[in-house]
């Protein structure tokens, strides 16, 4: 038998997407796109979205809408596993409690949150834009209305003092 054959065929196995390797990813790494800042377009200087990139089976993130010099929402987020090892969404918005939102589509560069029992959203979309965009959009019923926010985003280096 070929010696390098018998080296190679153990190694395409590994490097195939459909391989033993492949199936062992960590399911967070379909959220990884994610991992950094995001600047919304048209929000005033200050306004961000940061995701950290995953570690510790989360993701973590934080969002800040800033206007007239004055922080008017943020929220706190997490990506991580539920007991089915499935994706799932939480946010936590001041003044309310946490609301889980569960993967329902995740395709690479795209995740699909949703919670029908949630008022509104009840969906809570990611897509990745390549190179440095991300497309962010929430939707659903509000008040007997179907209804859907865009929130476009544009990758900036995350800031390390305010100065």
């Amino acid at each position: 038998m070929n010696p390098i054959r018998n080296l190679l065929i153990p190694l395409a196995i590994v490097l195939s997407p459909h391989g033993v390797m492949a199936q062992t990813t960590d399911p967070l790494d379909r959220a990884a796109f994610l991992a950094g800042c995001w600047s919304p377009e048209g929000e005033e200087a200050g306004s961000v979205e940061m995701w950290l990139p995953p570690a510790g089976a989360t993701m973590l993130g934080v969002s800040r809408t800033v206007k007239g010099g004055k922080t008017v929402f943020h929220e706190f987020m997490q990506i991580h596993l539920n007991e089915q090892d499935t994706l799932v969404f939480t946010a936590l918005i001041e003044g309310q409690a946490a609301t889980d939102f569960v993967l329902i589509s995740g395709v690479e560069g795209e995740l699909v949150f949703e919670n029908l029992q949630h008022d509104f959203p009840q969906r809570v979309i990611y897509r990745s834009q390549p190179p440095d965009r991300l497309a962010a959009r929430i939707e659903g019923n509000d008040s007997g209305s179907i209804r859907g926010i865009d929130y476009p985003m544009q990758r900036v280096a995350c800031e390390t003092s305010s100065g």
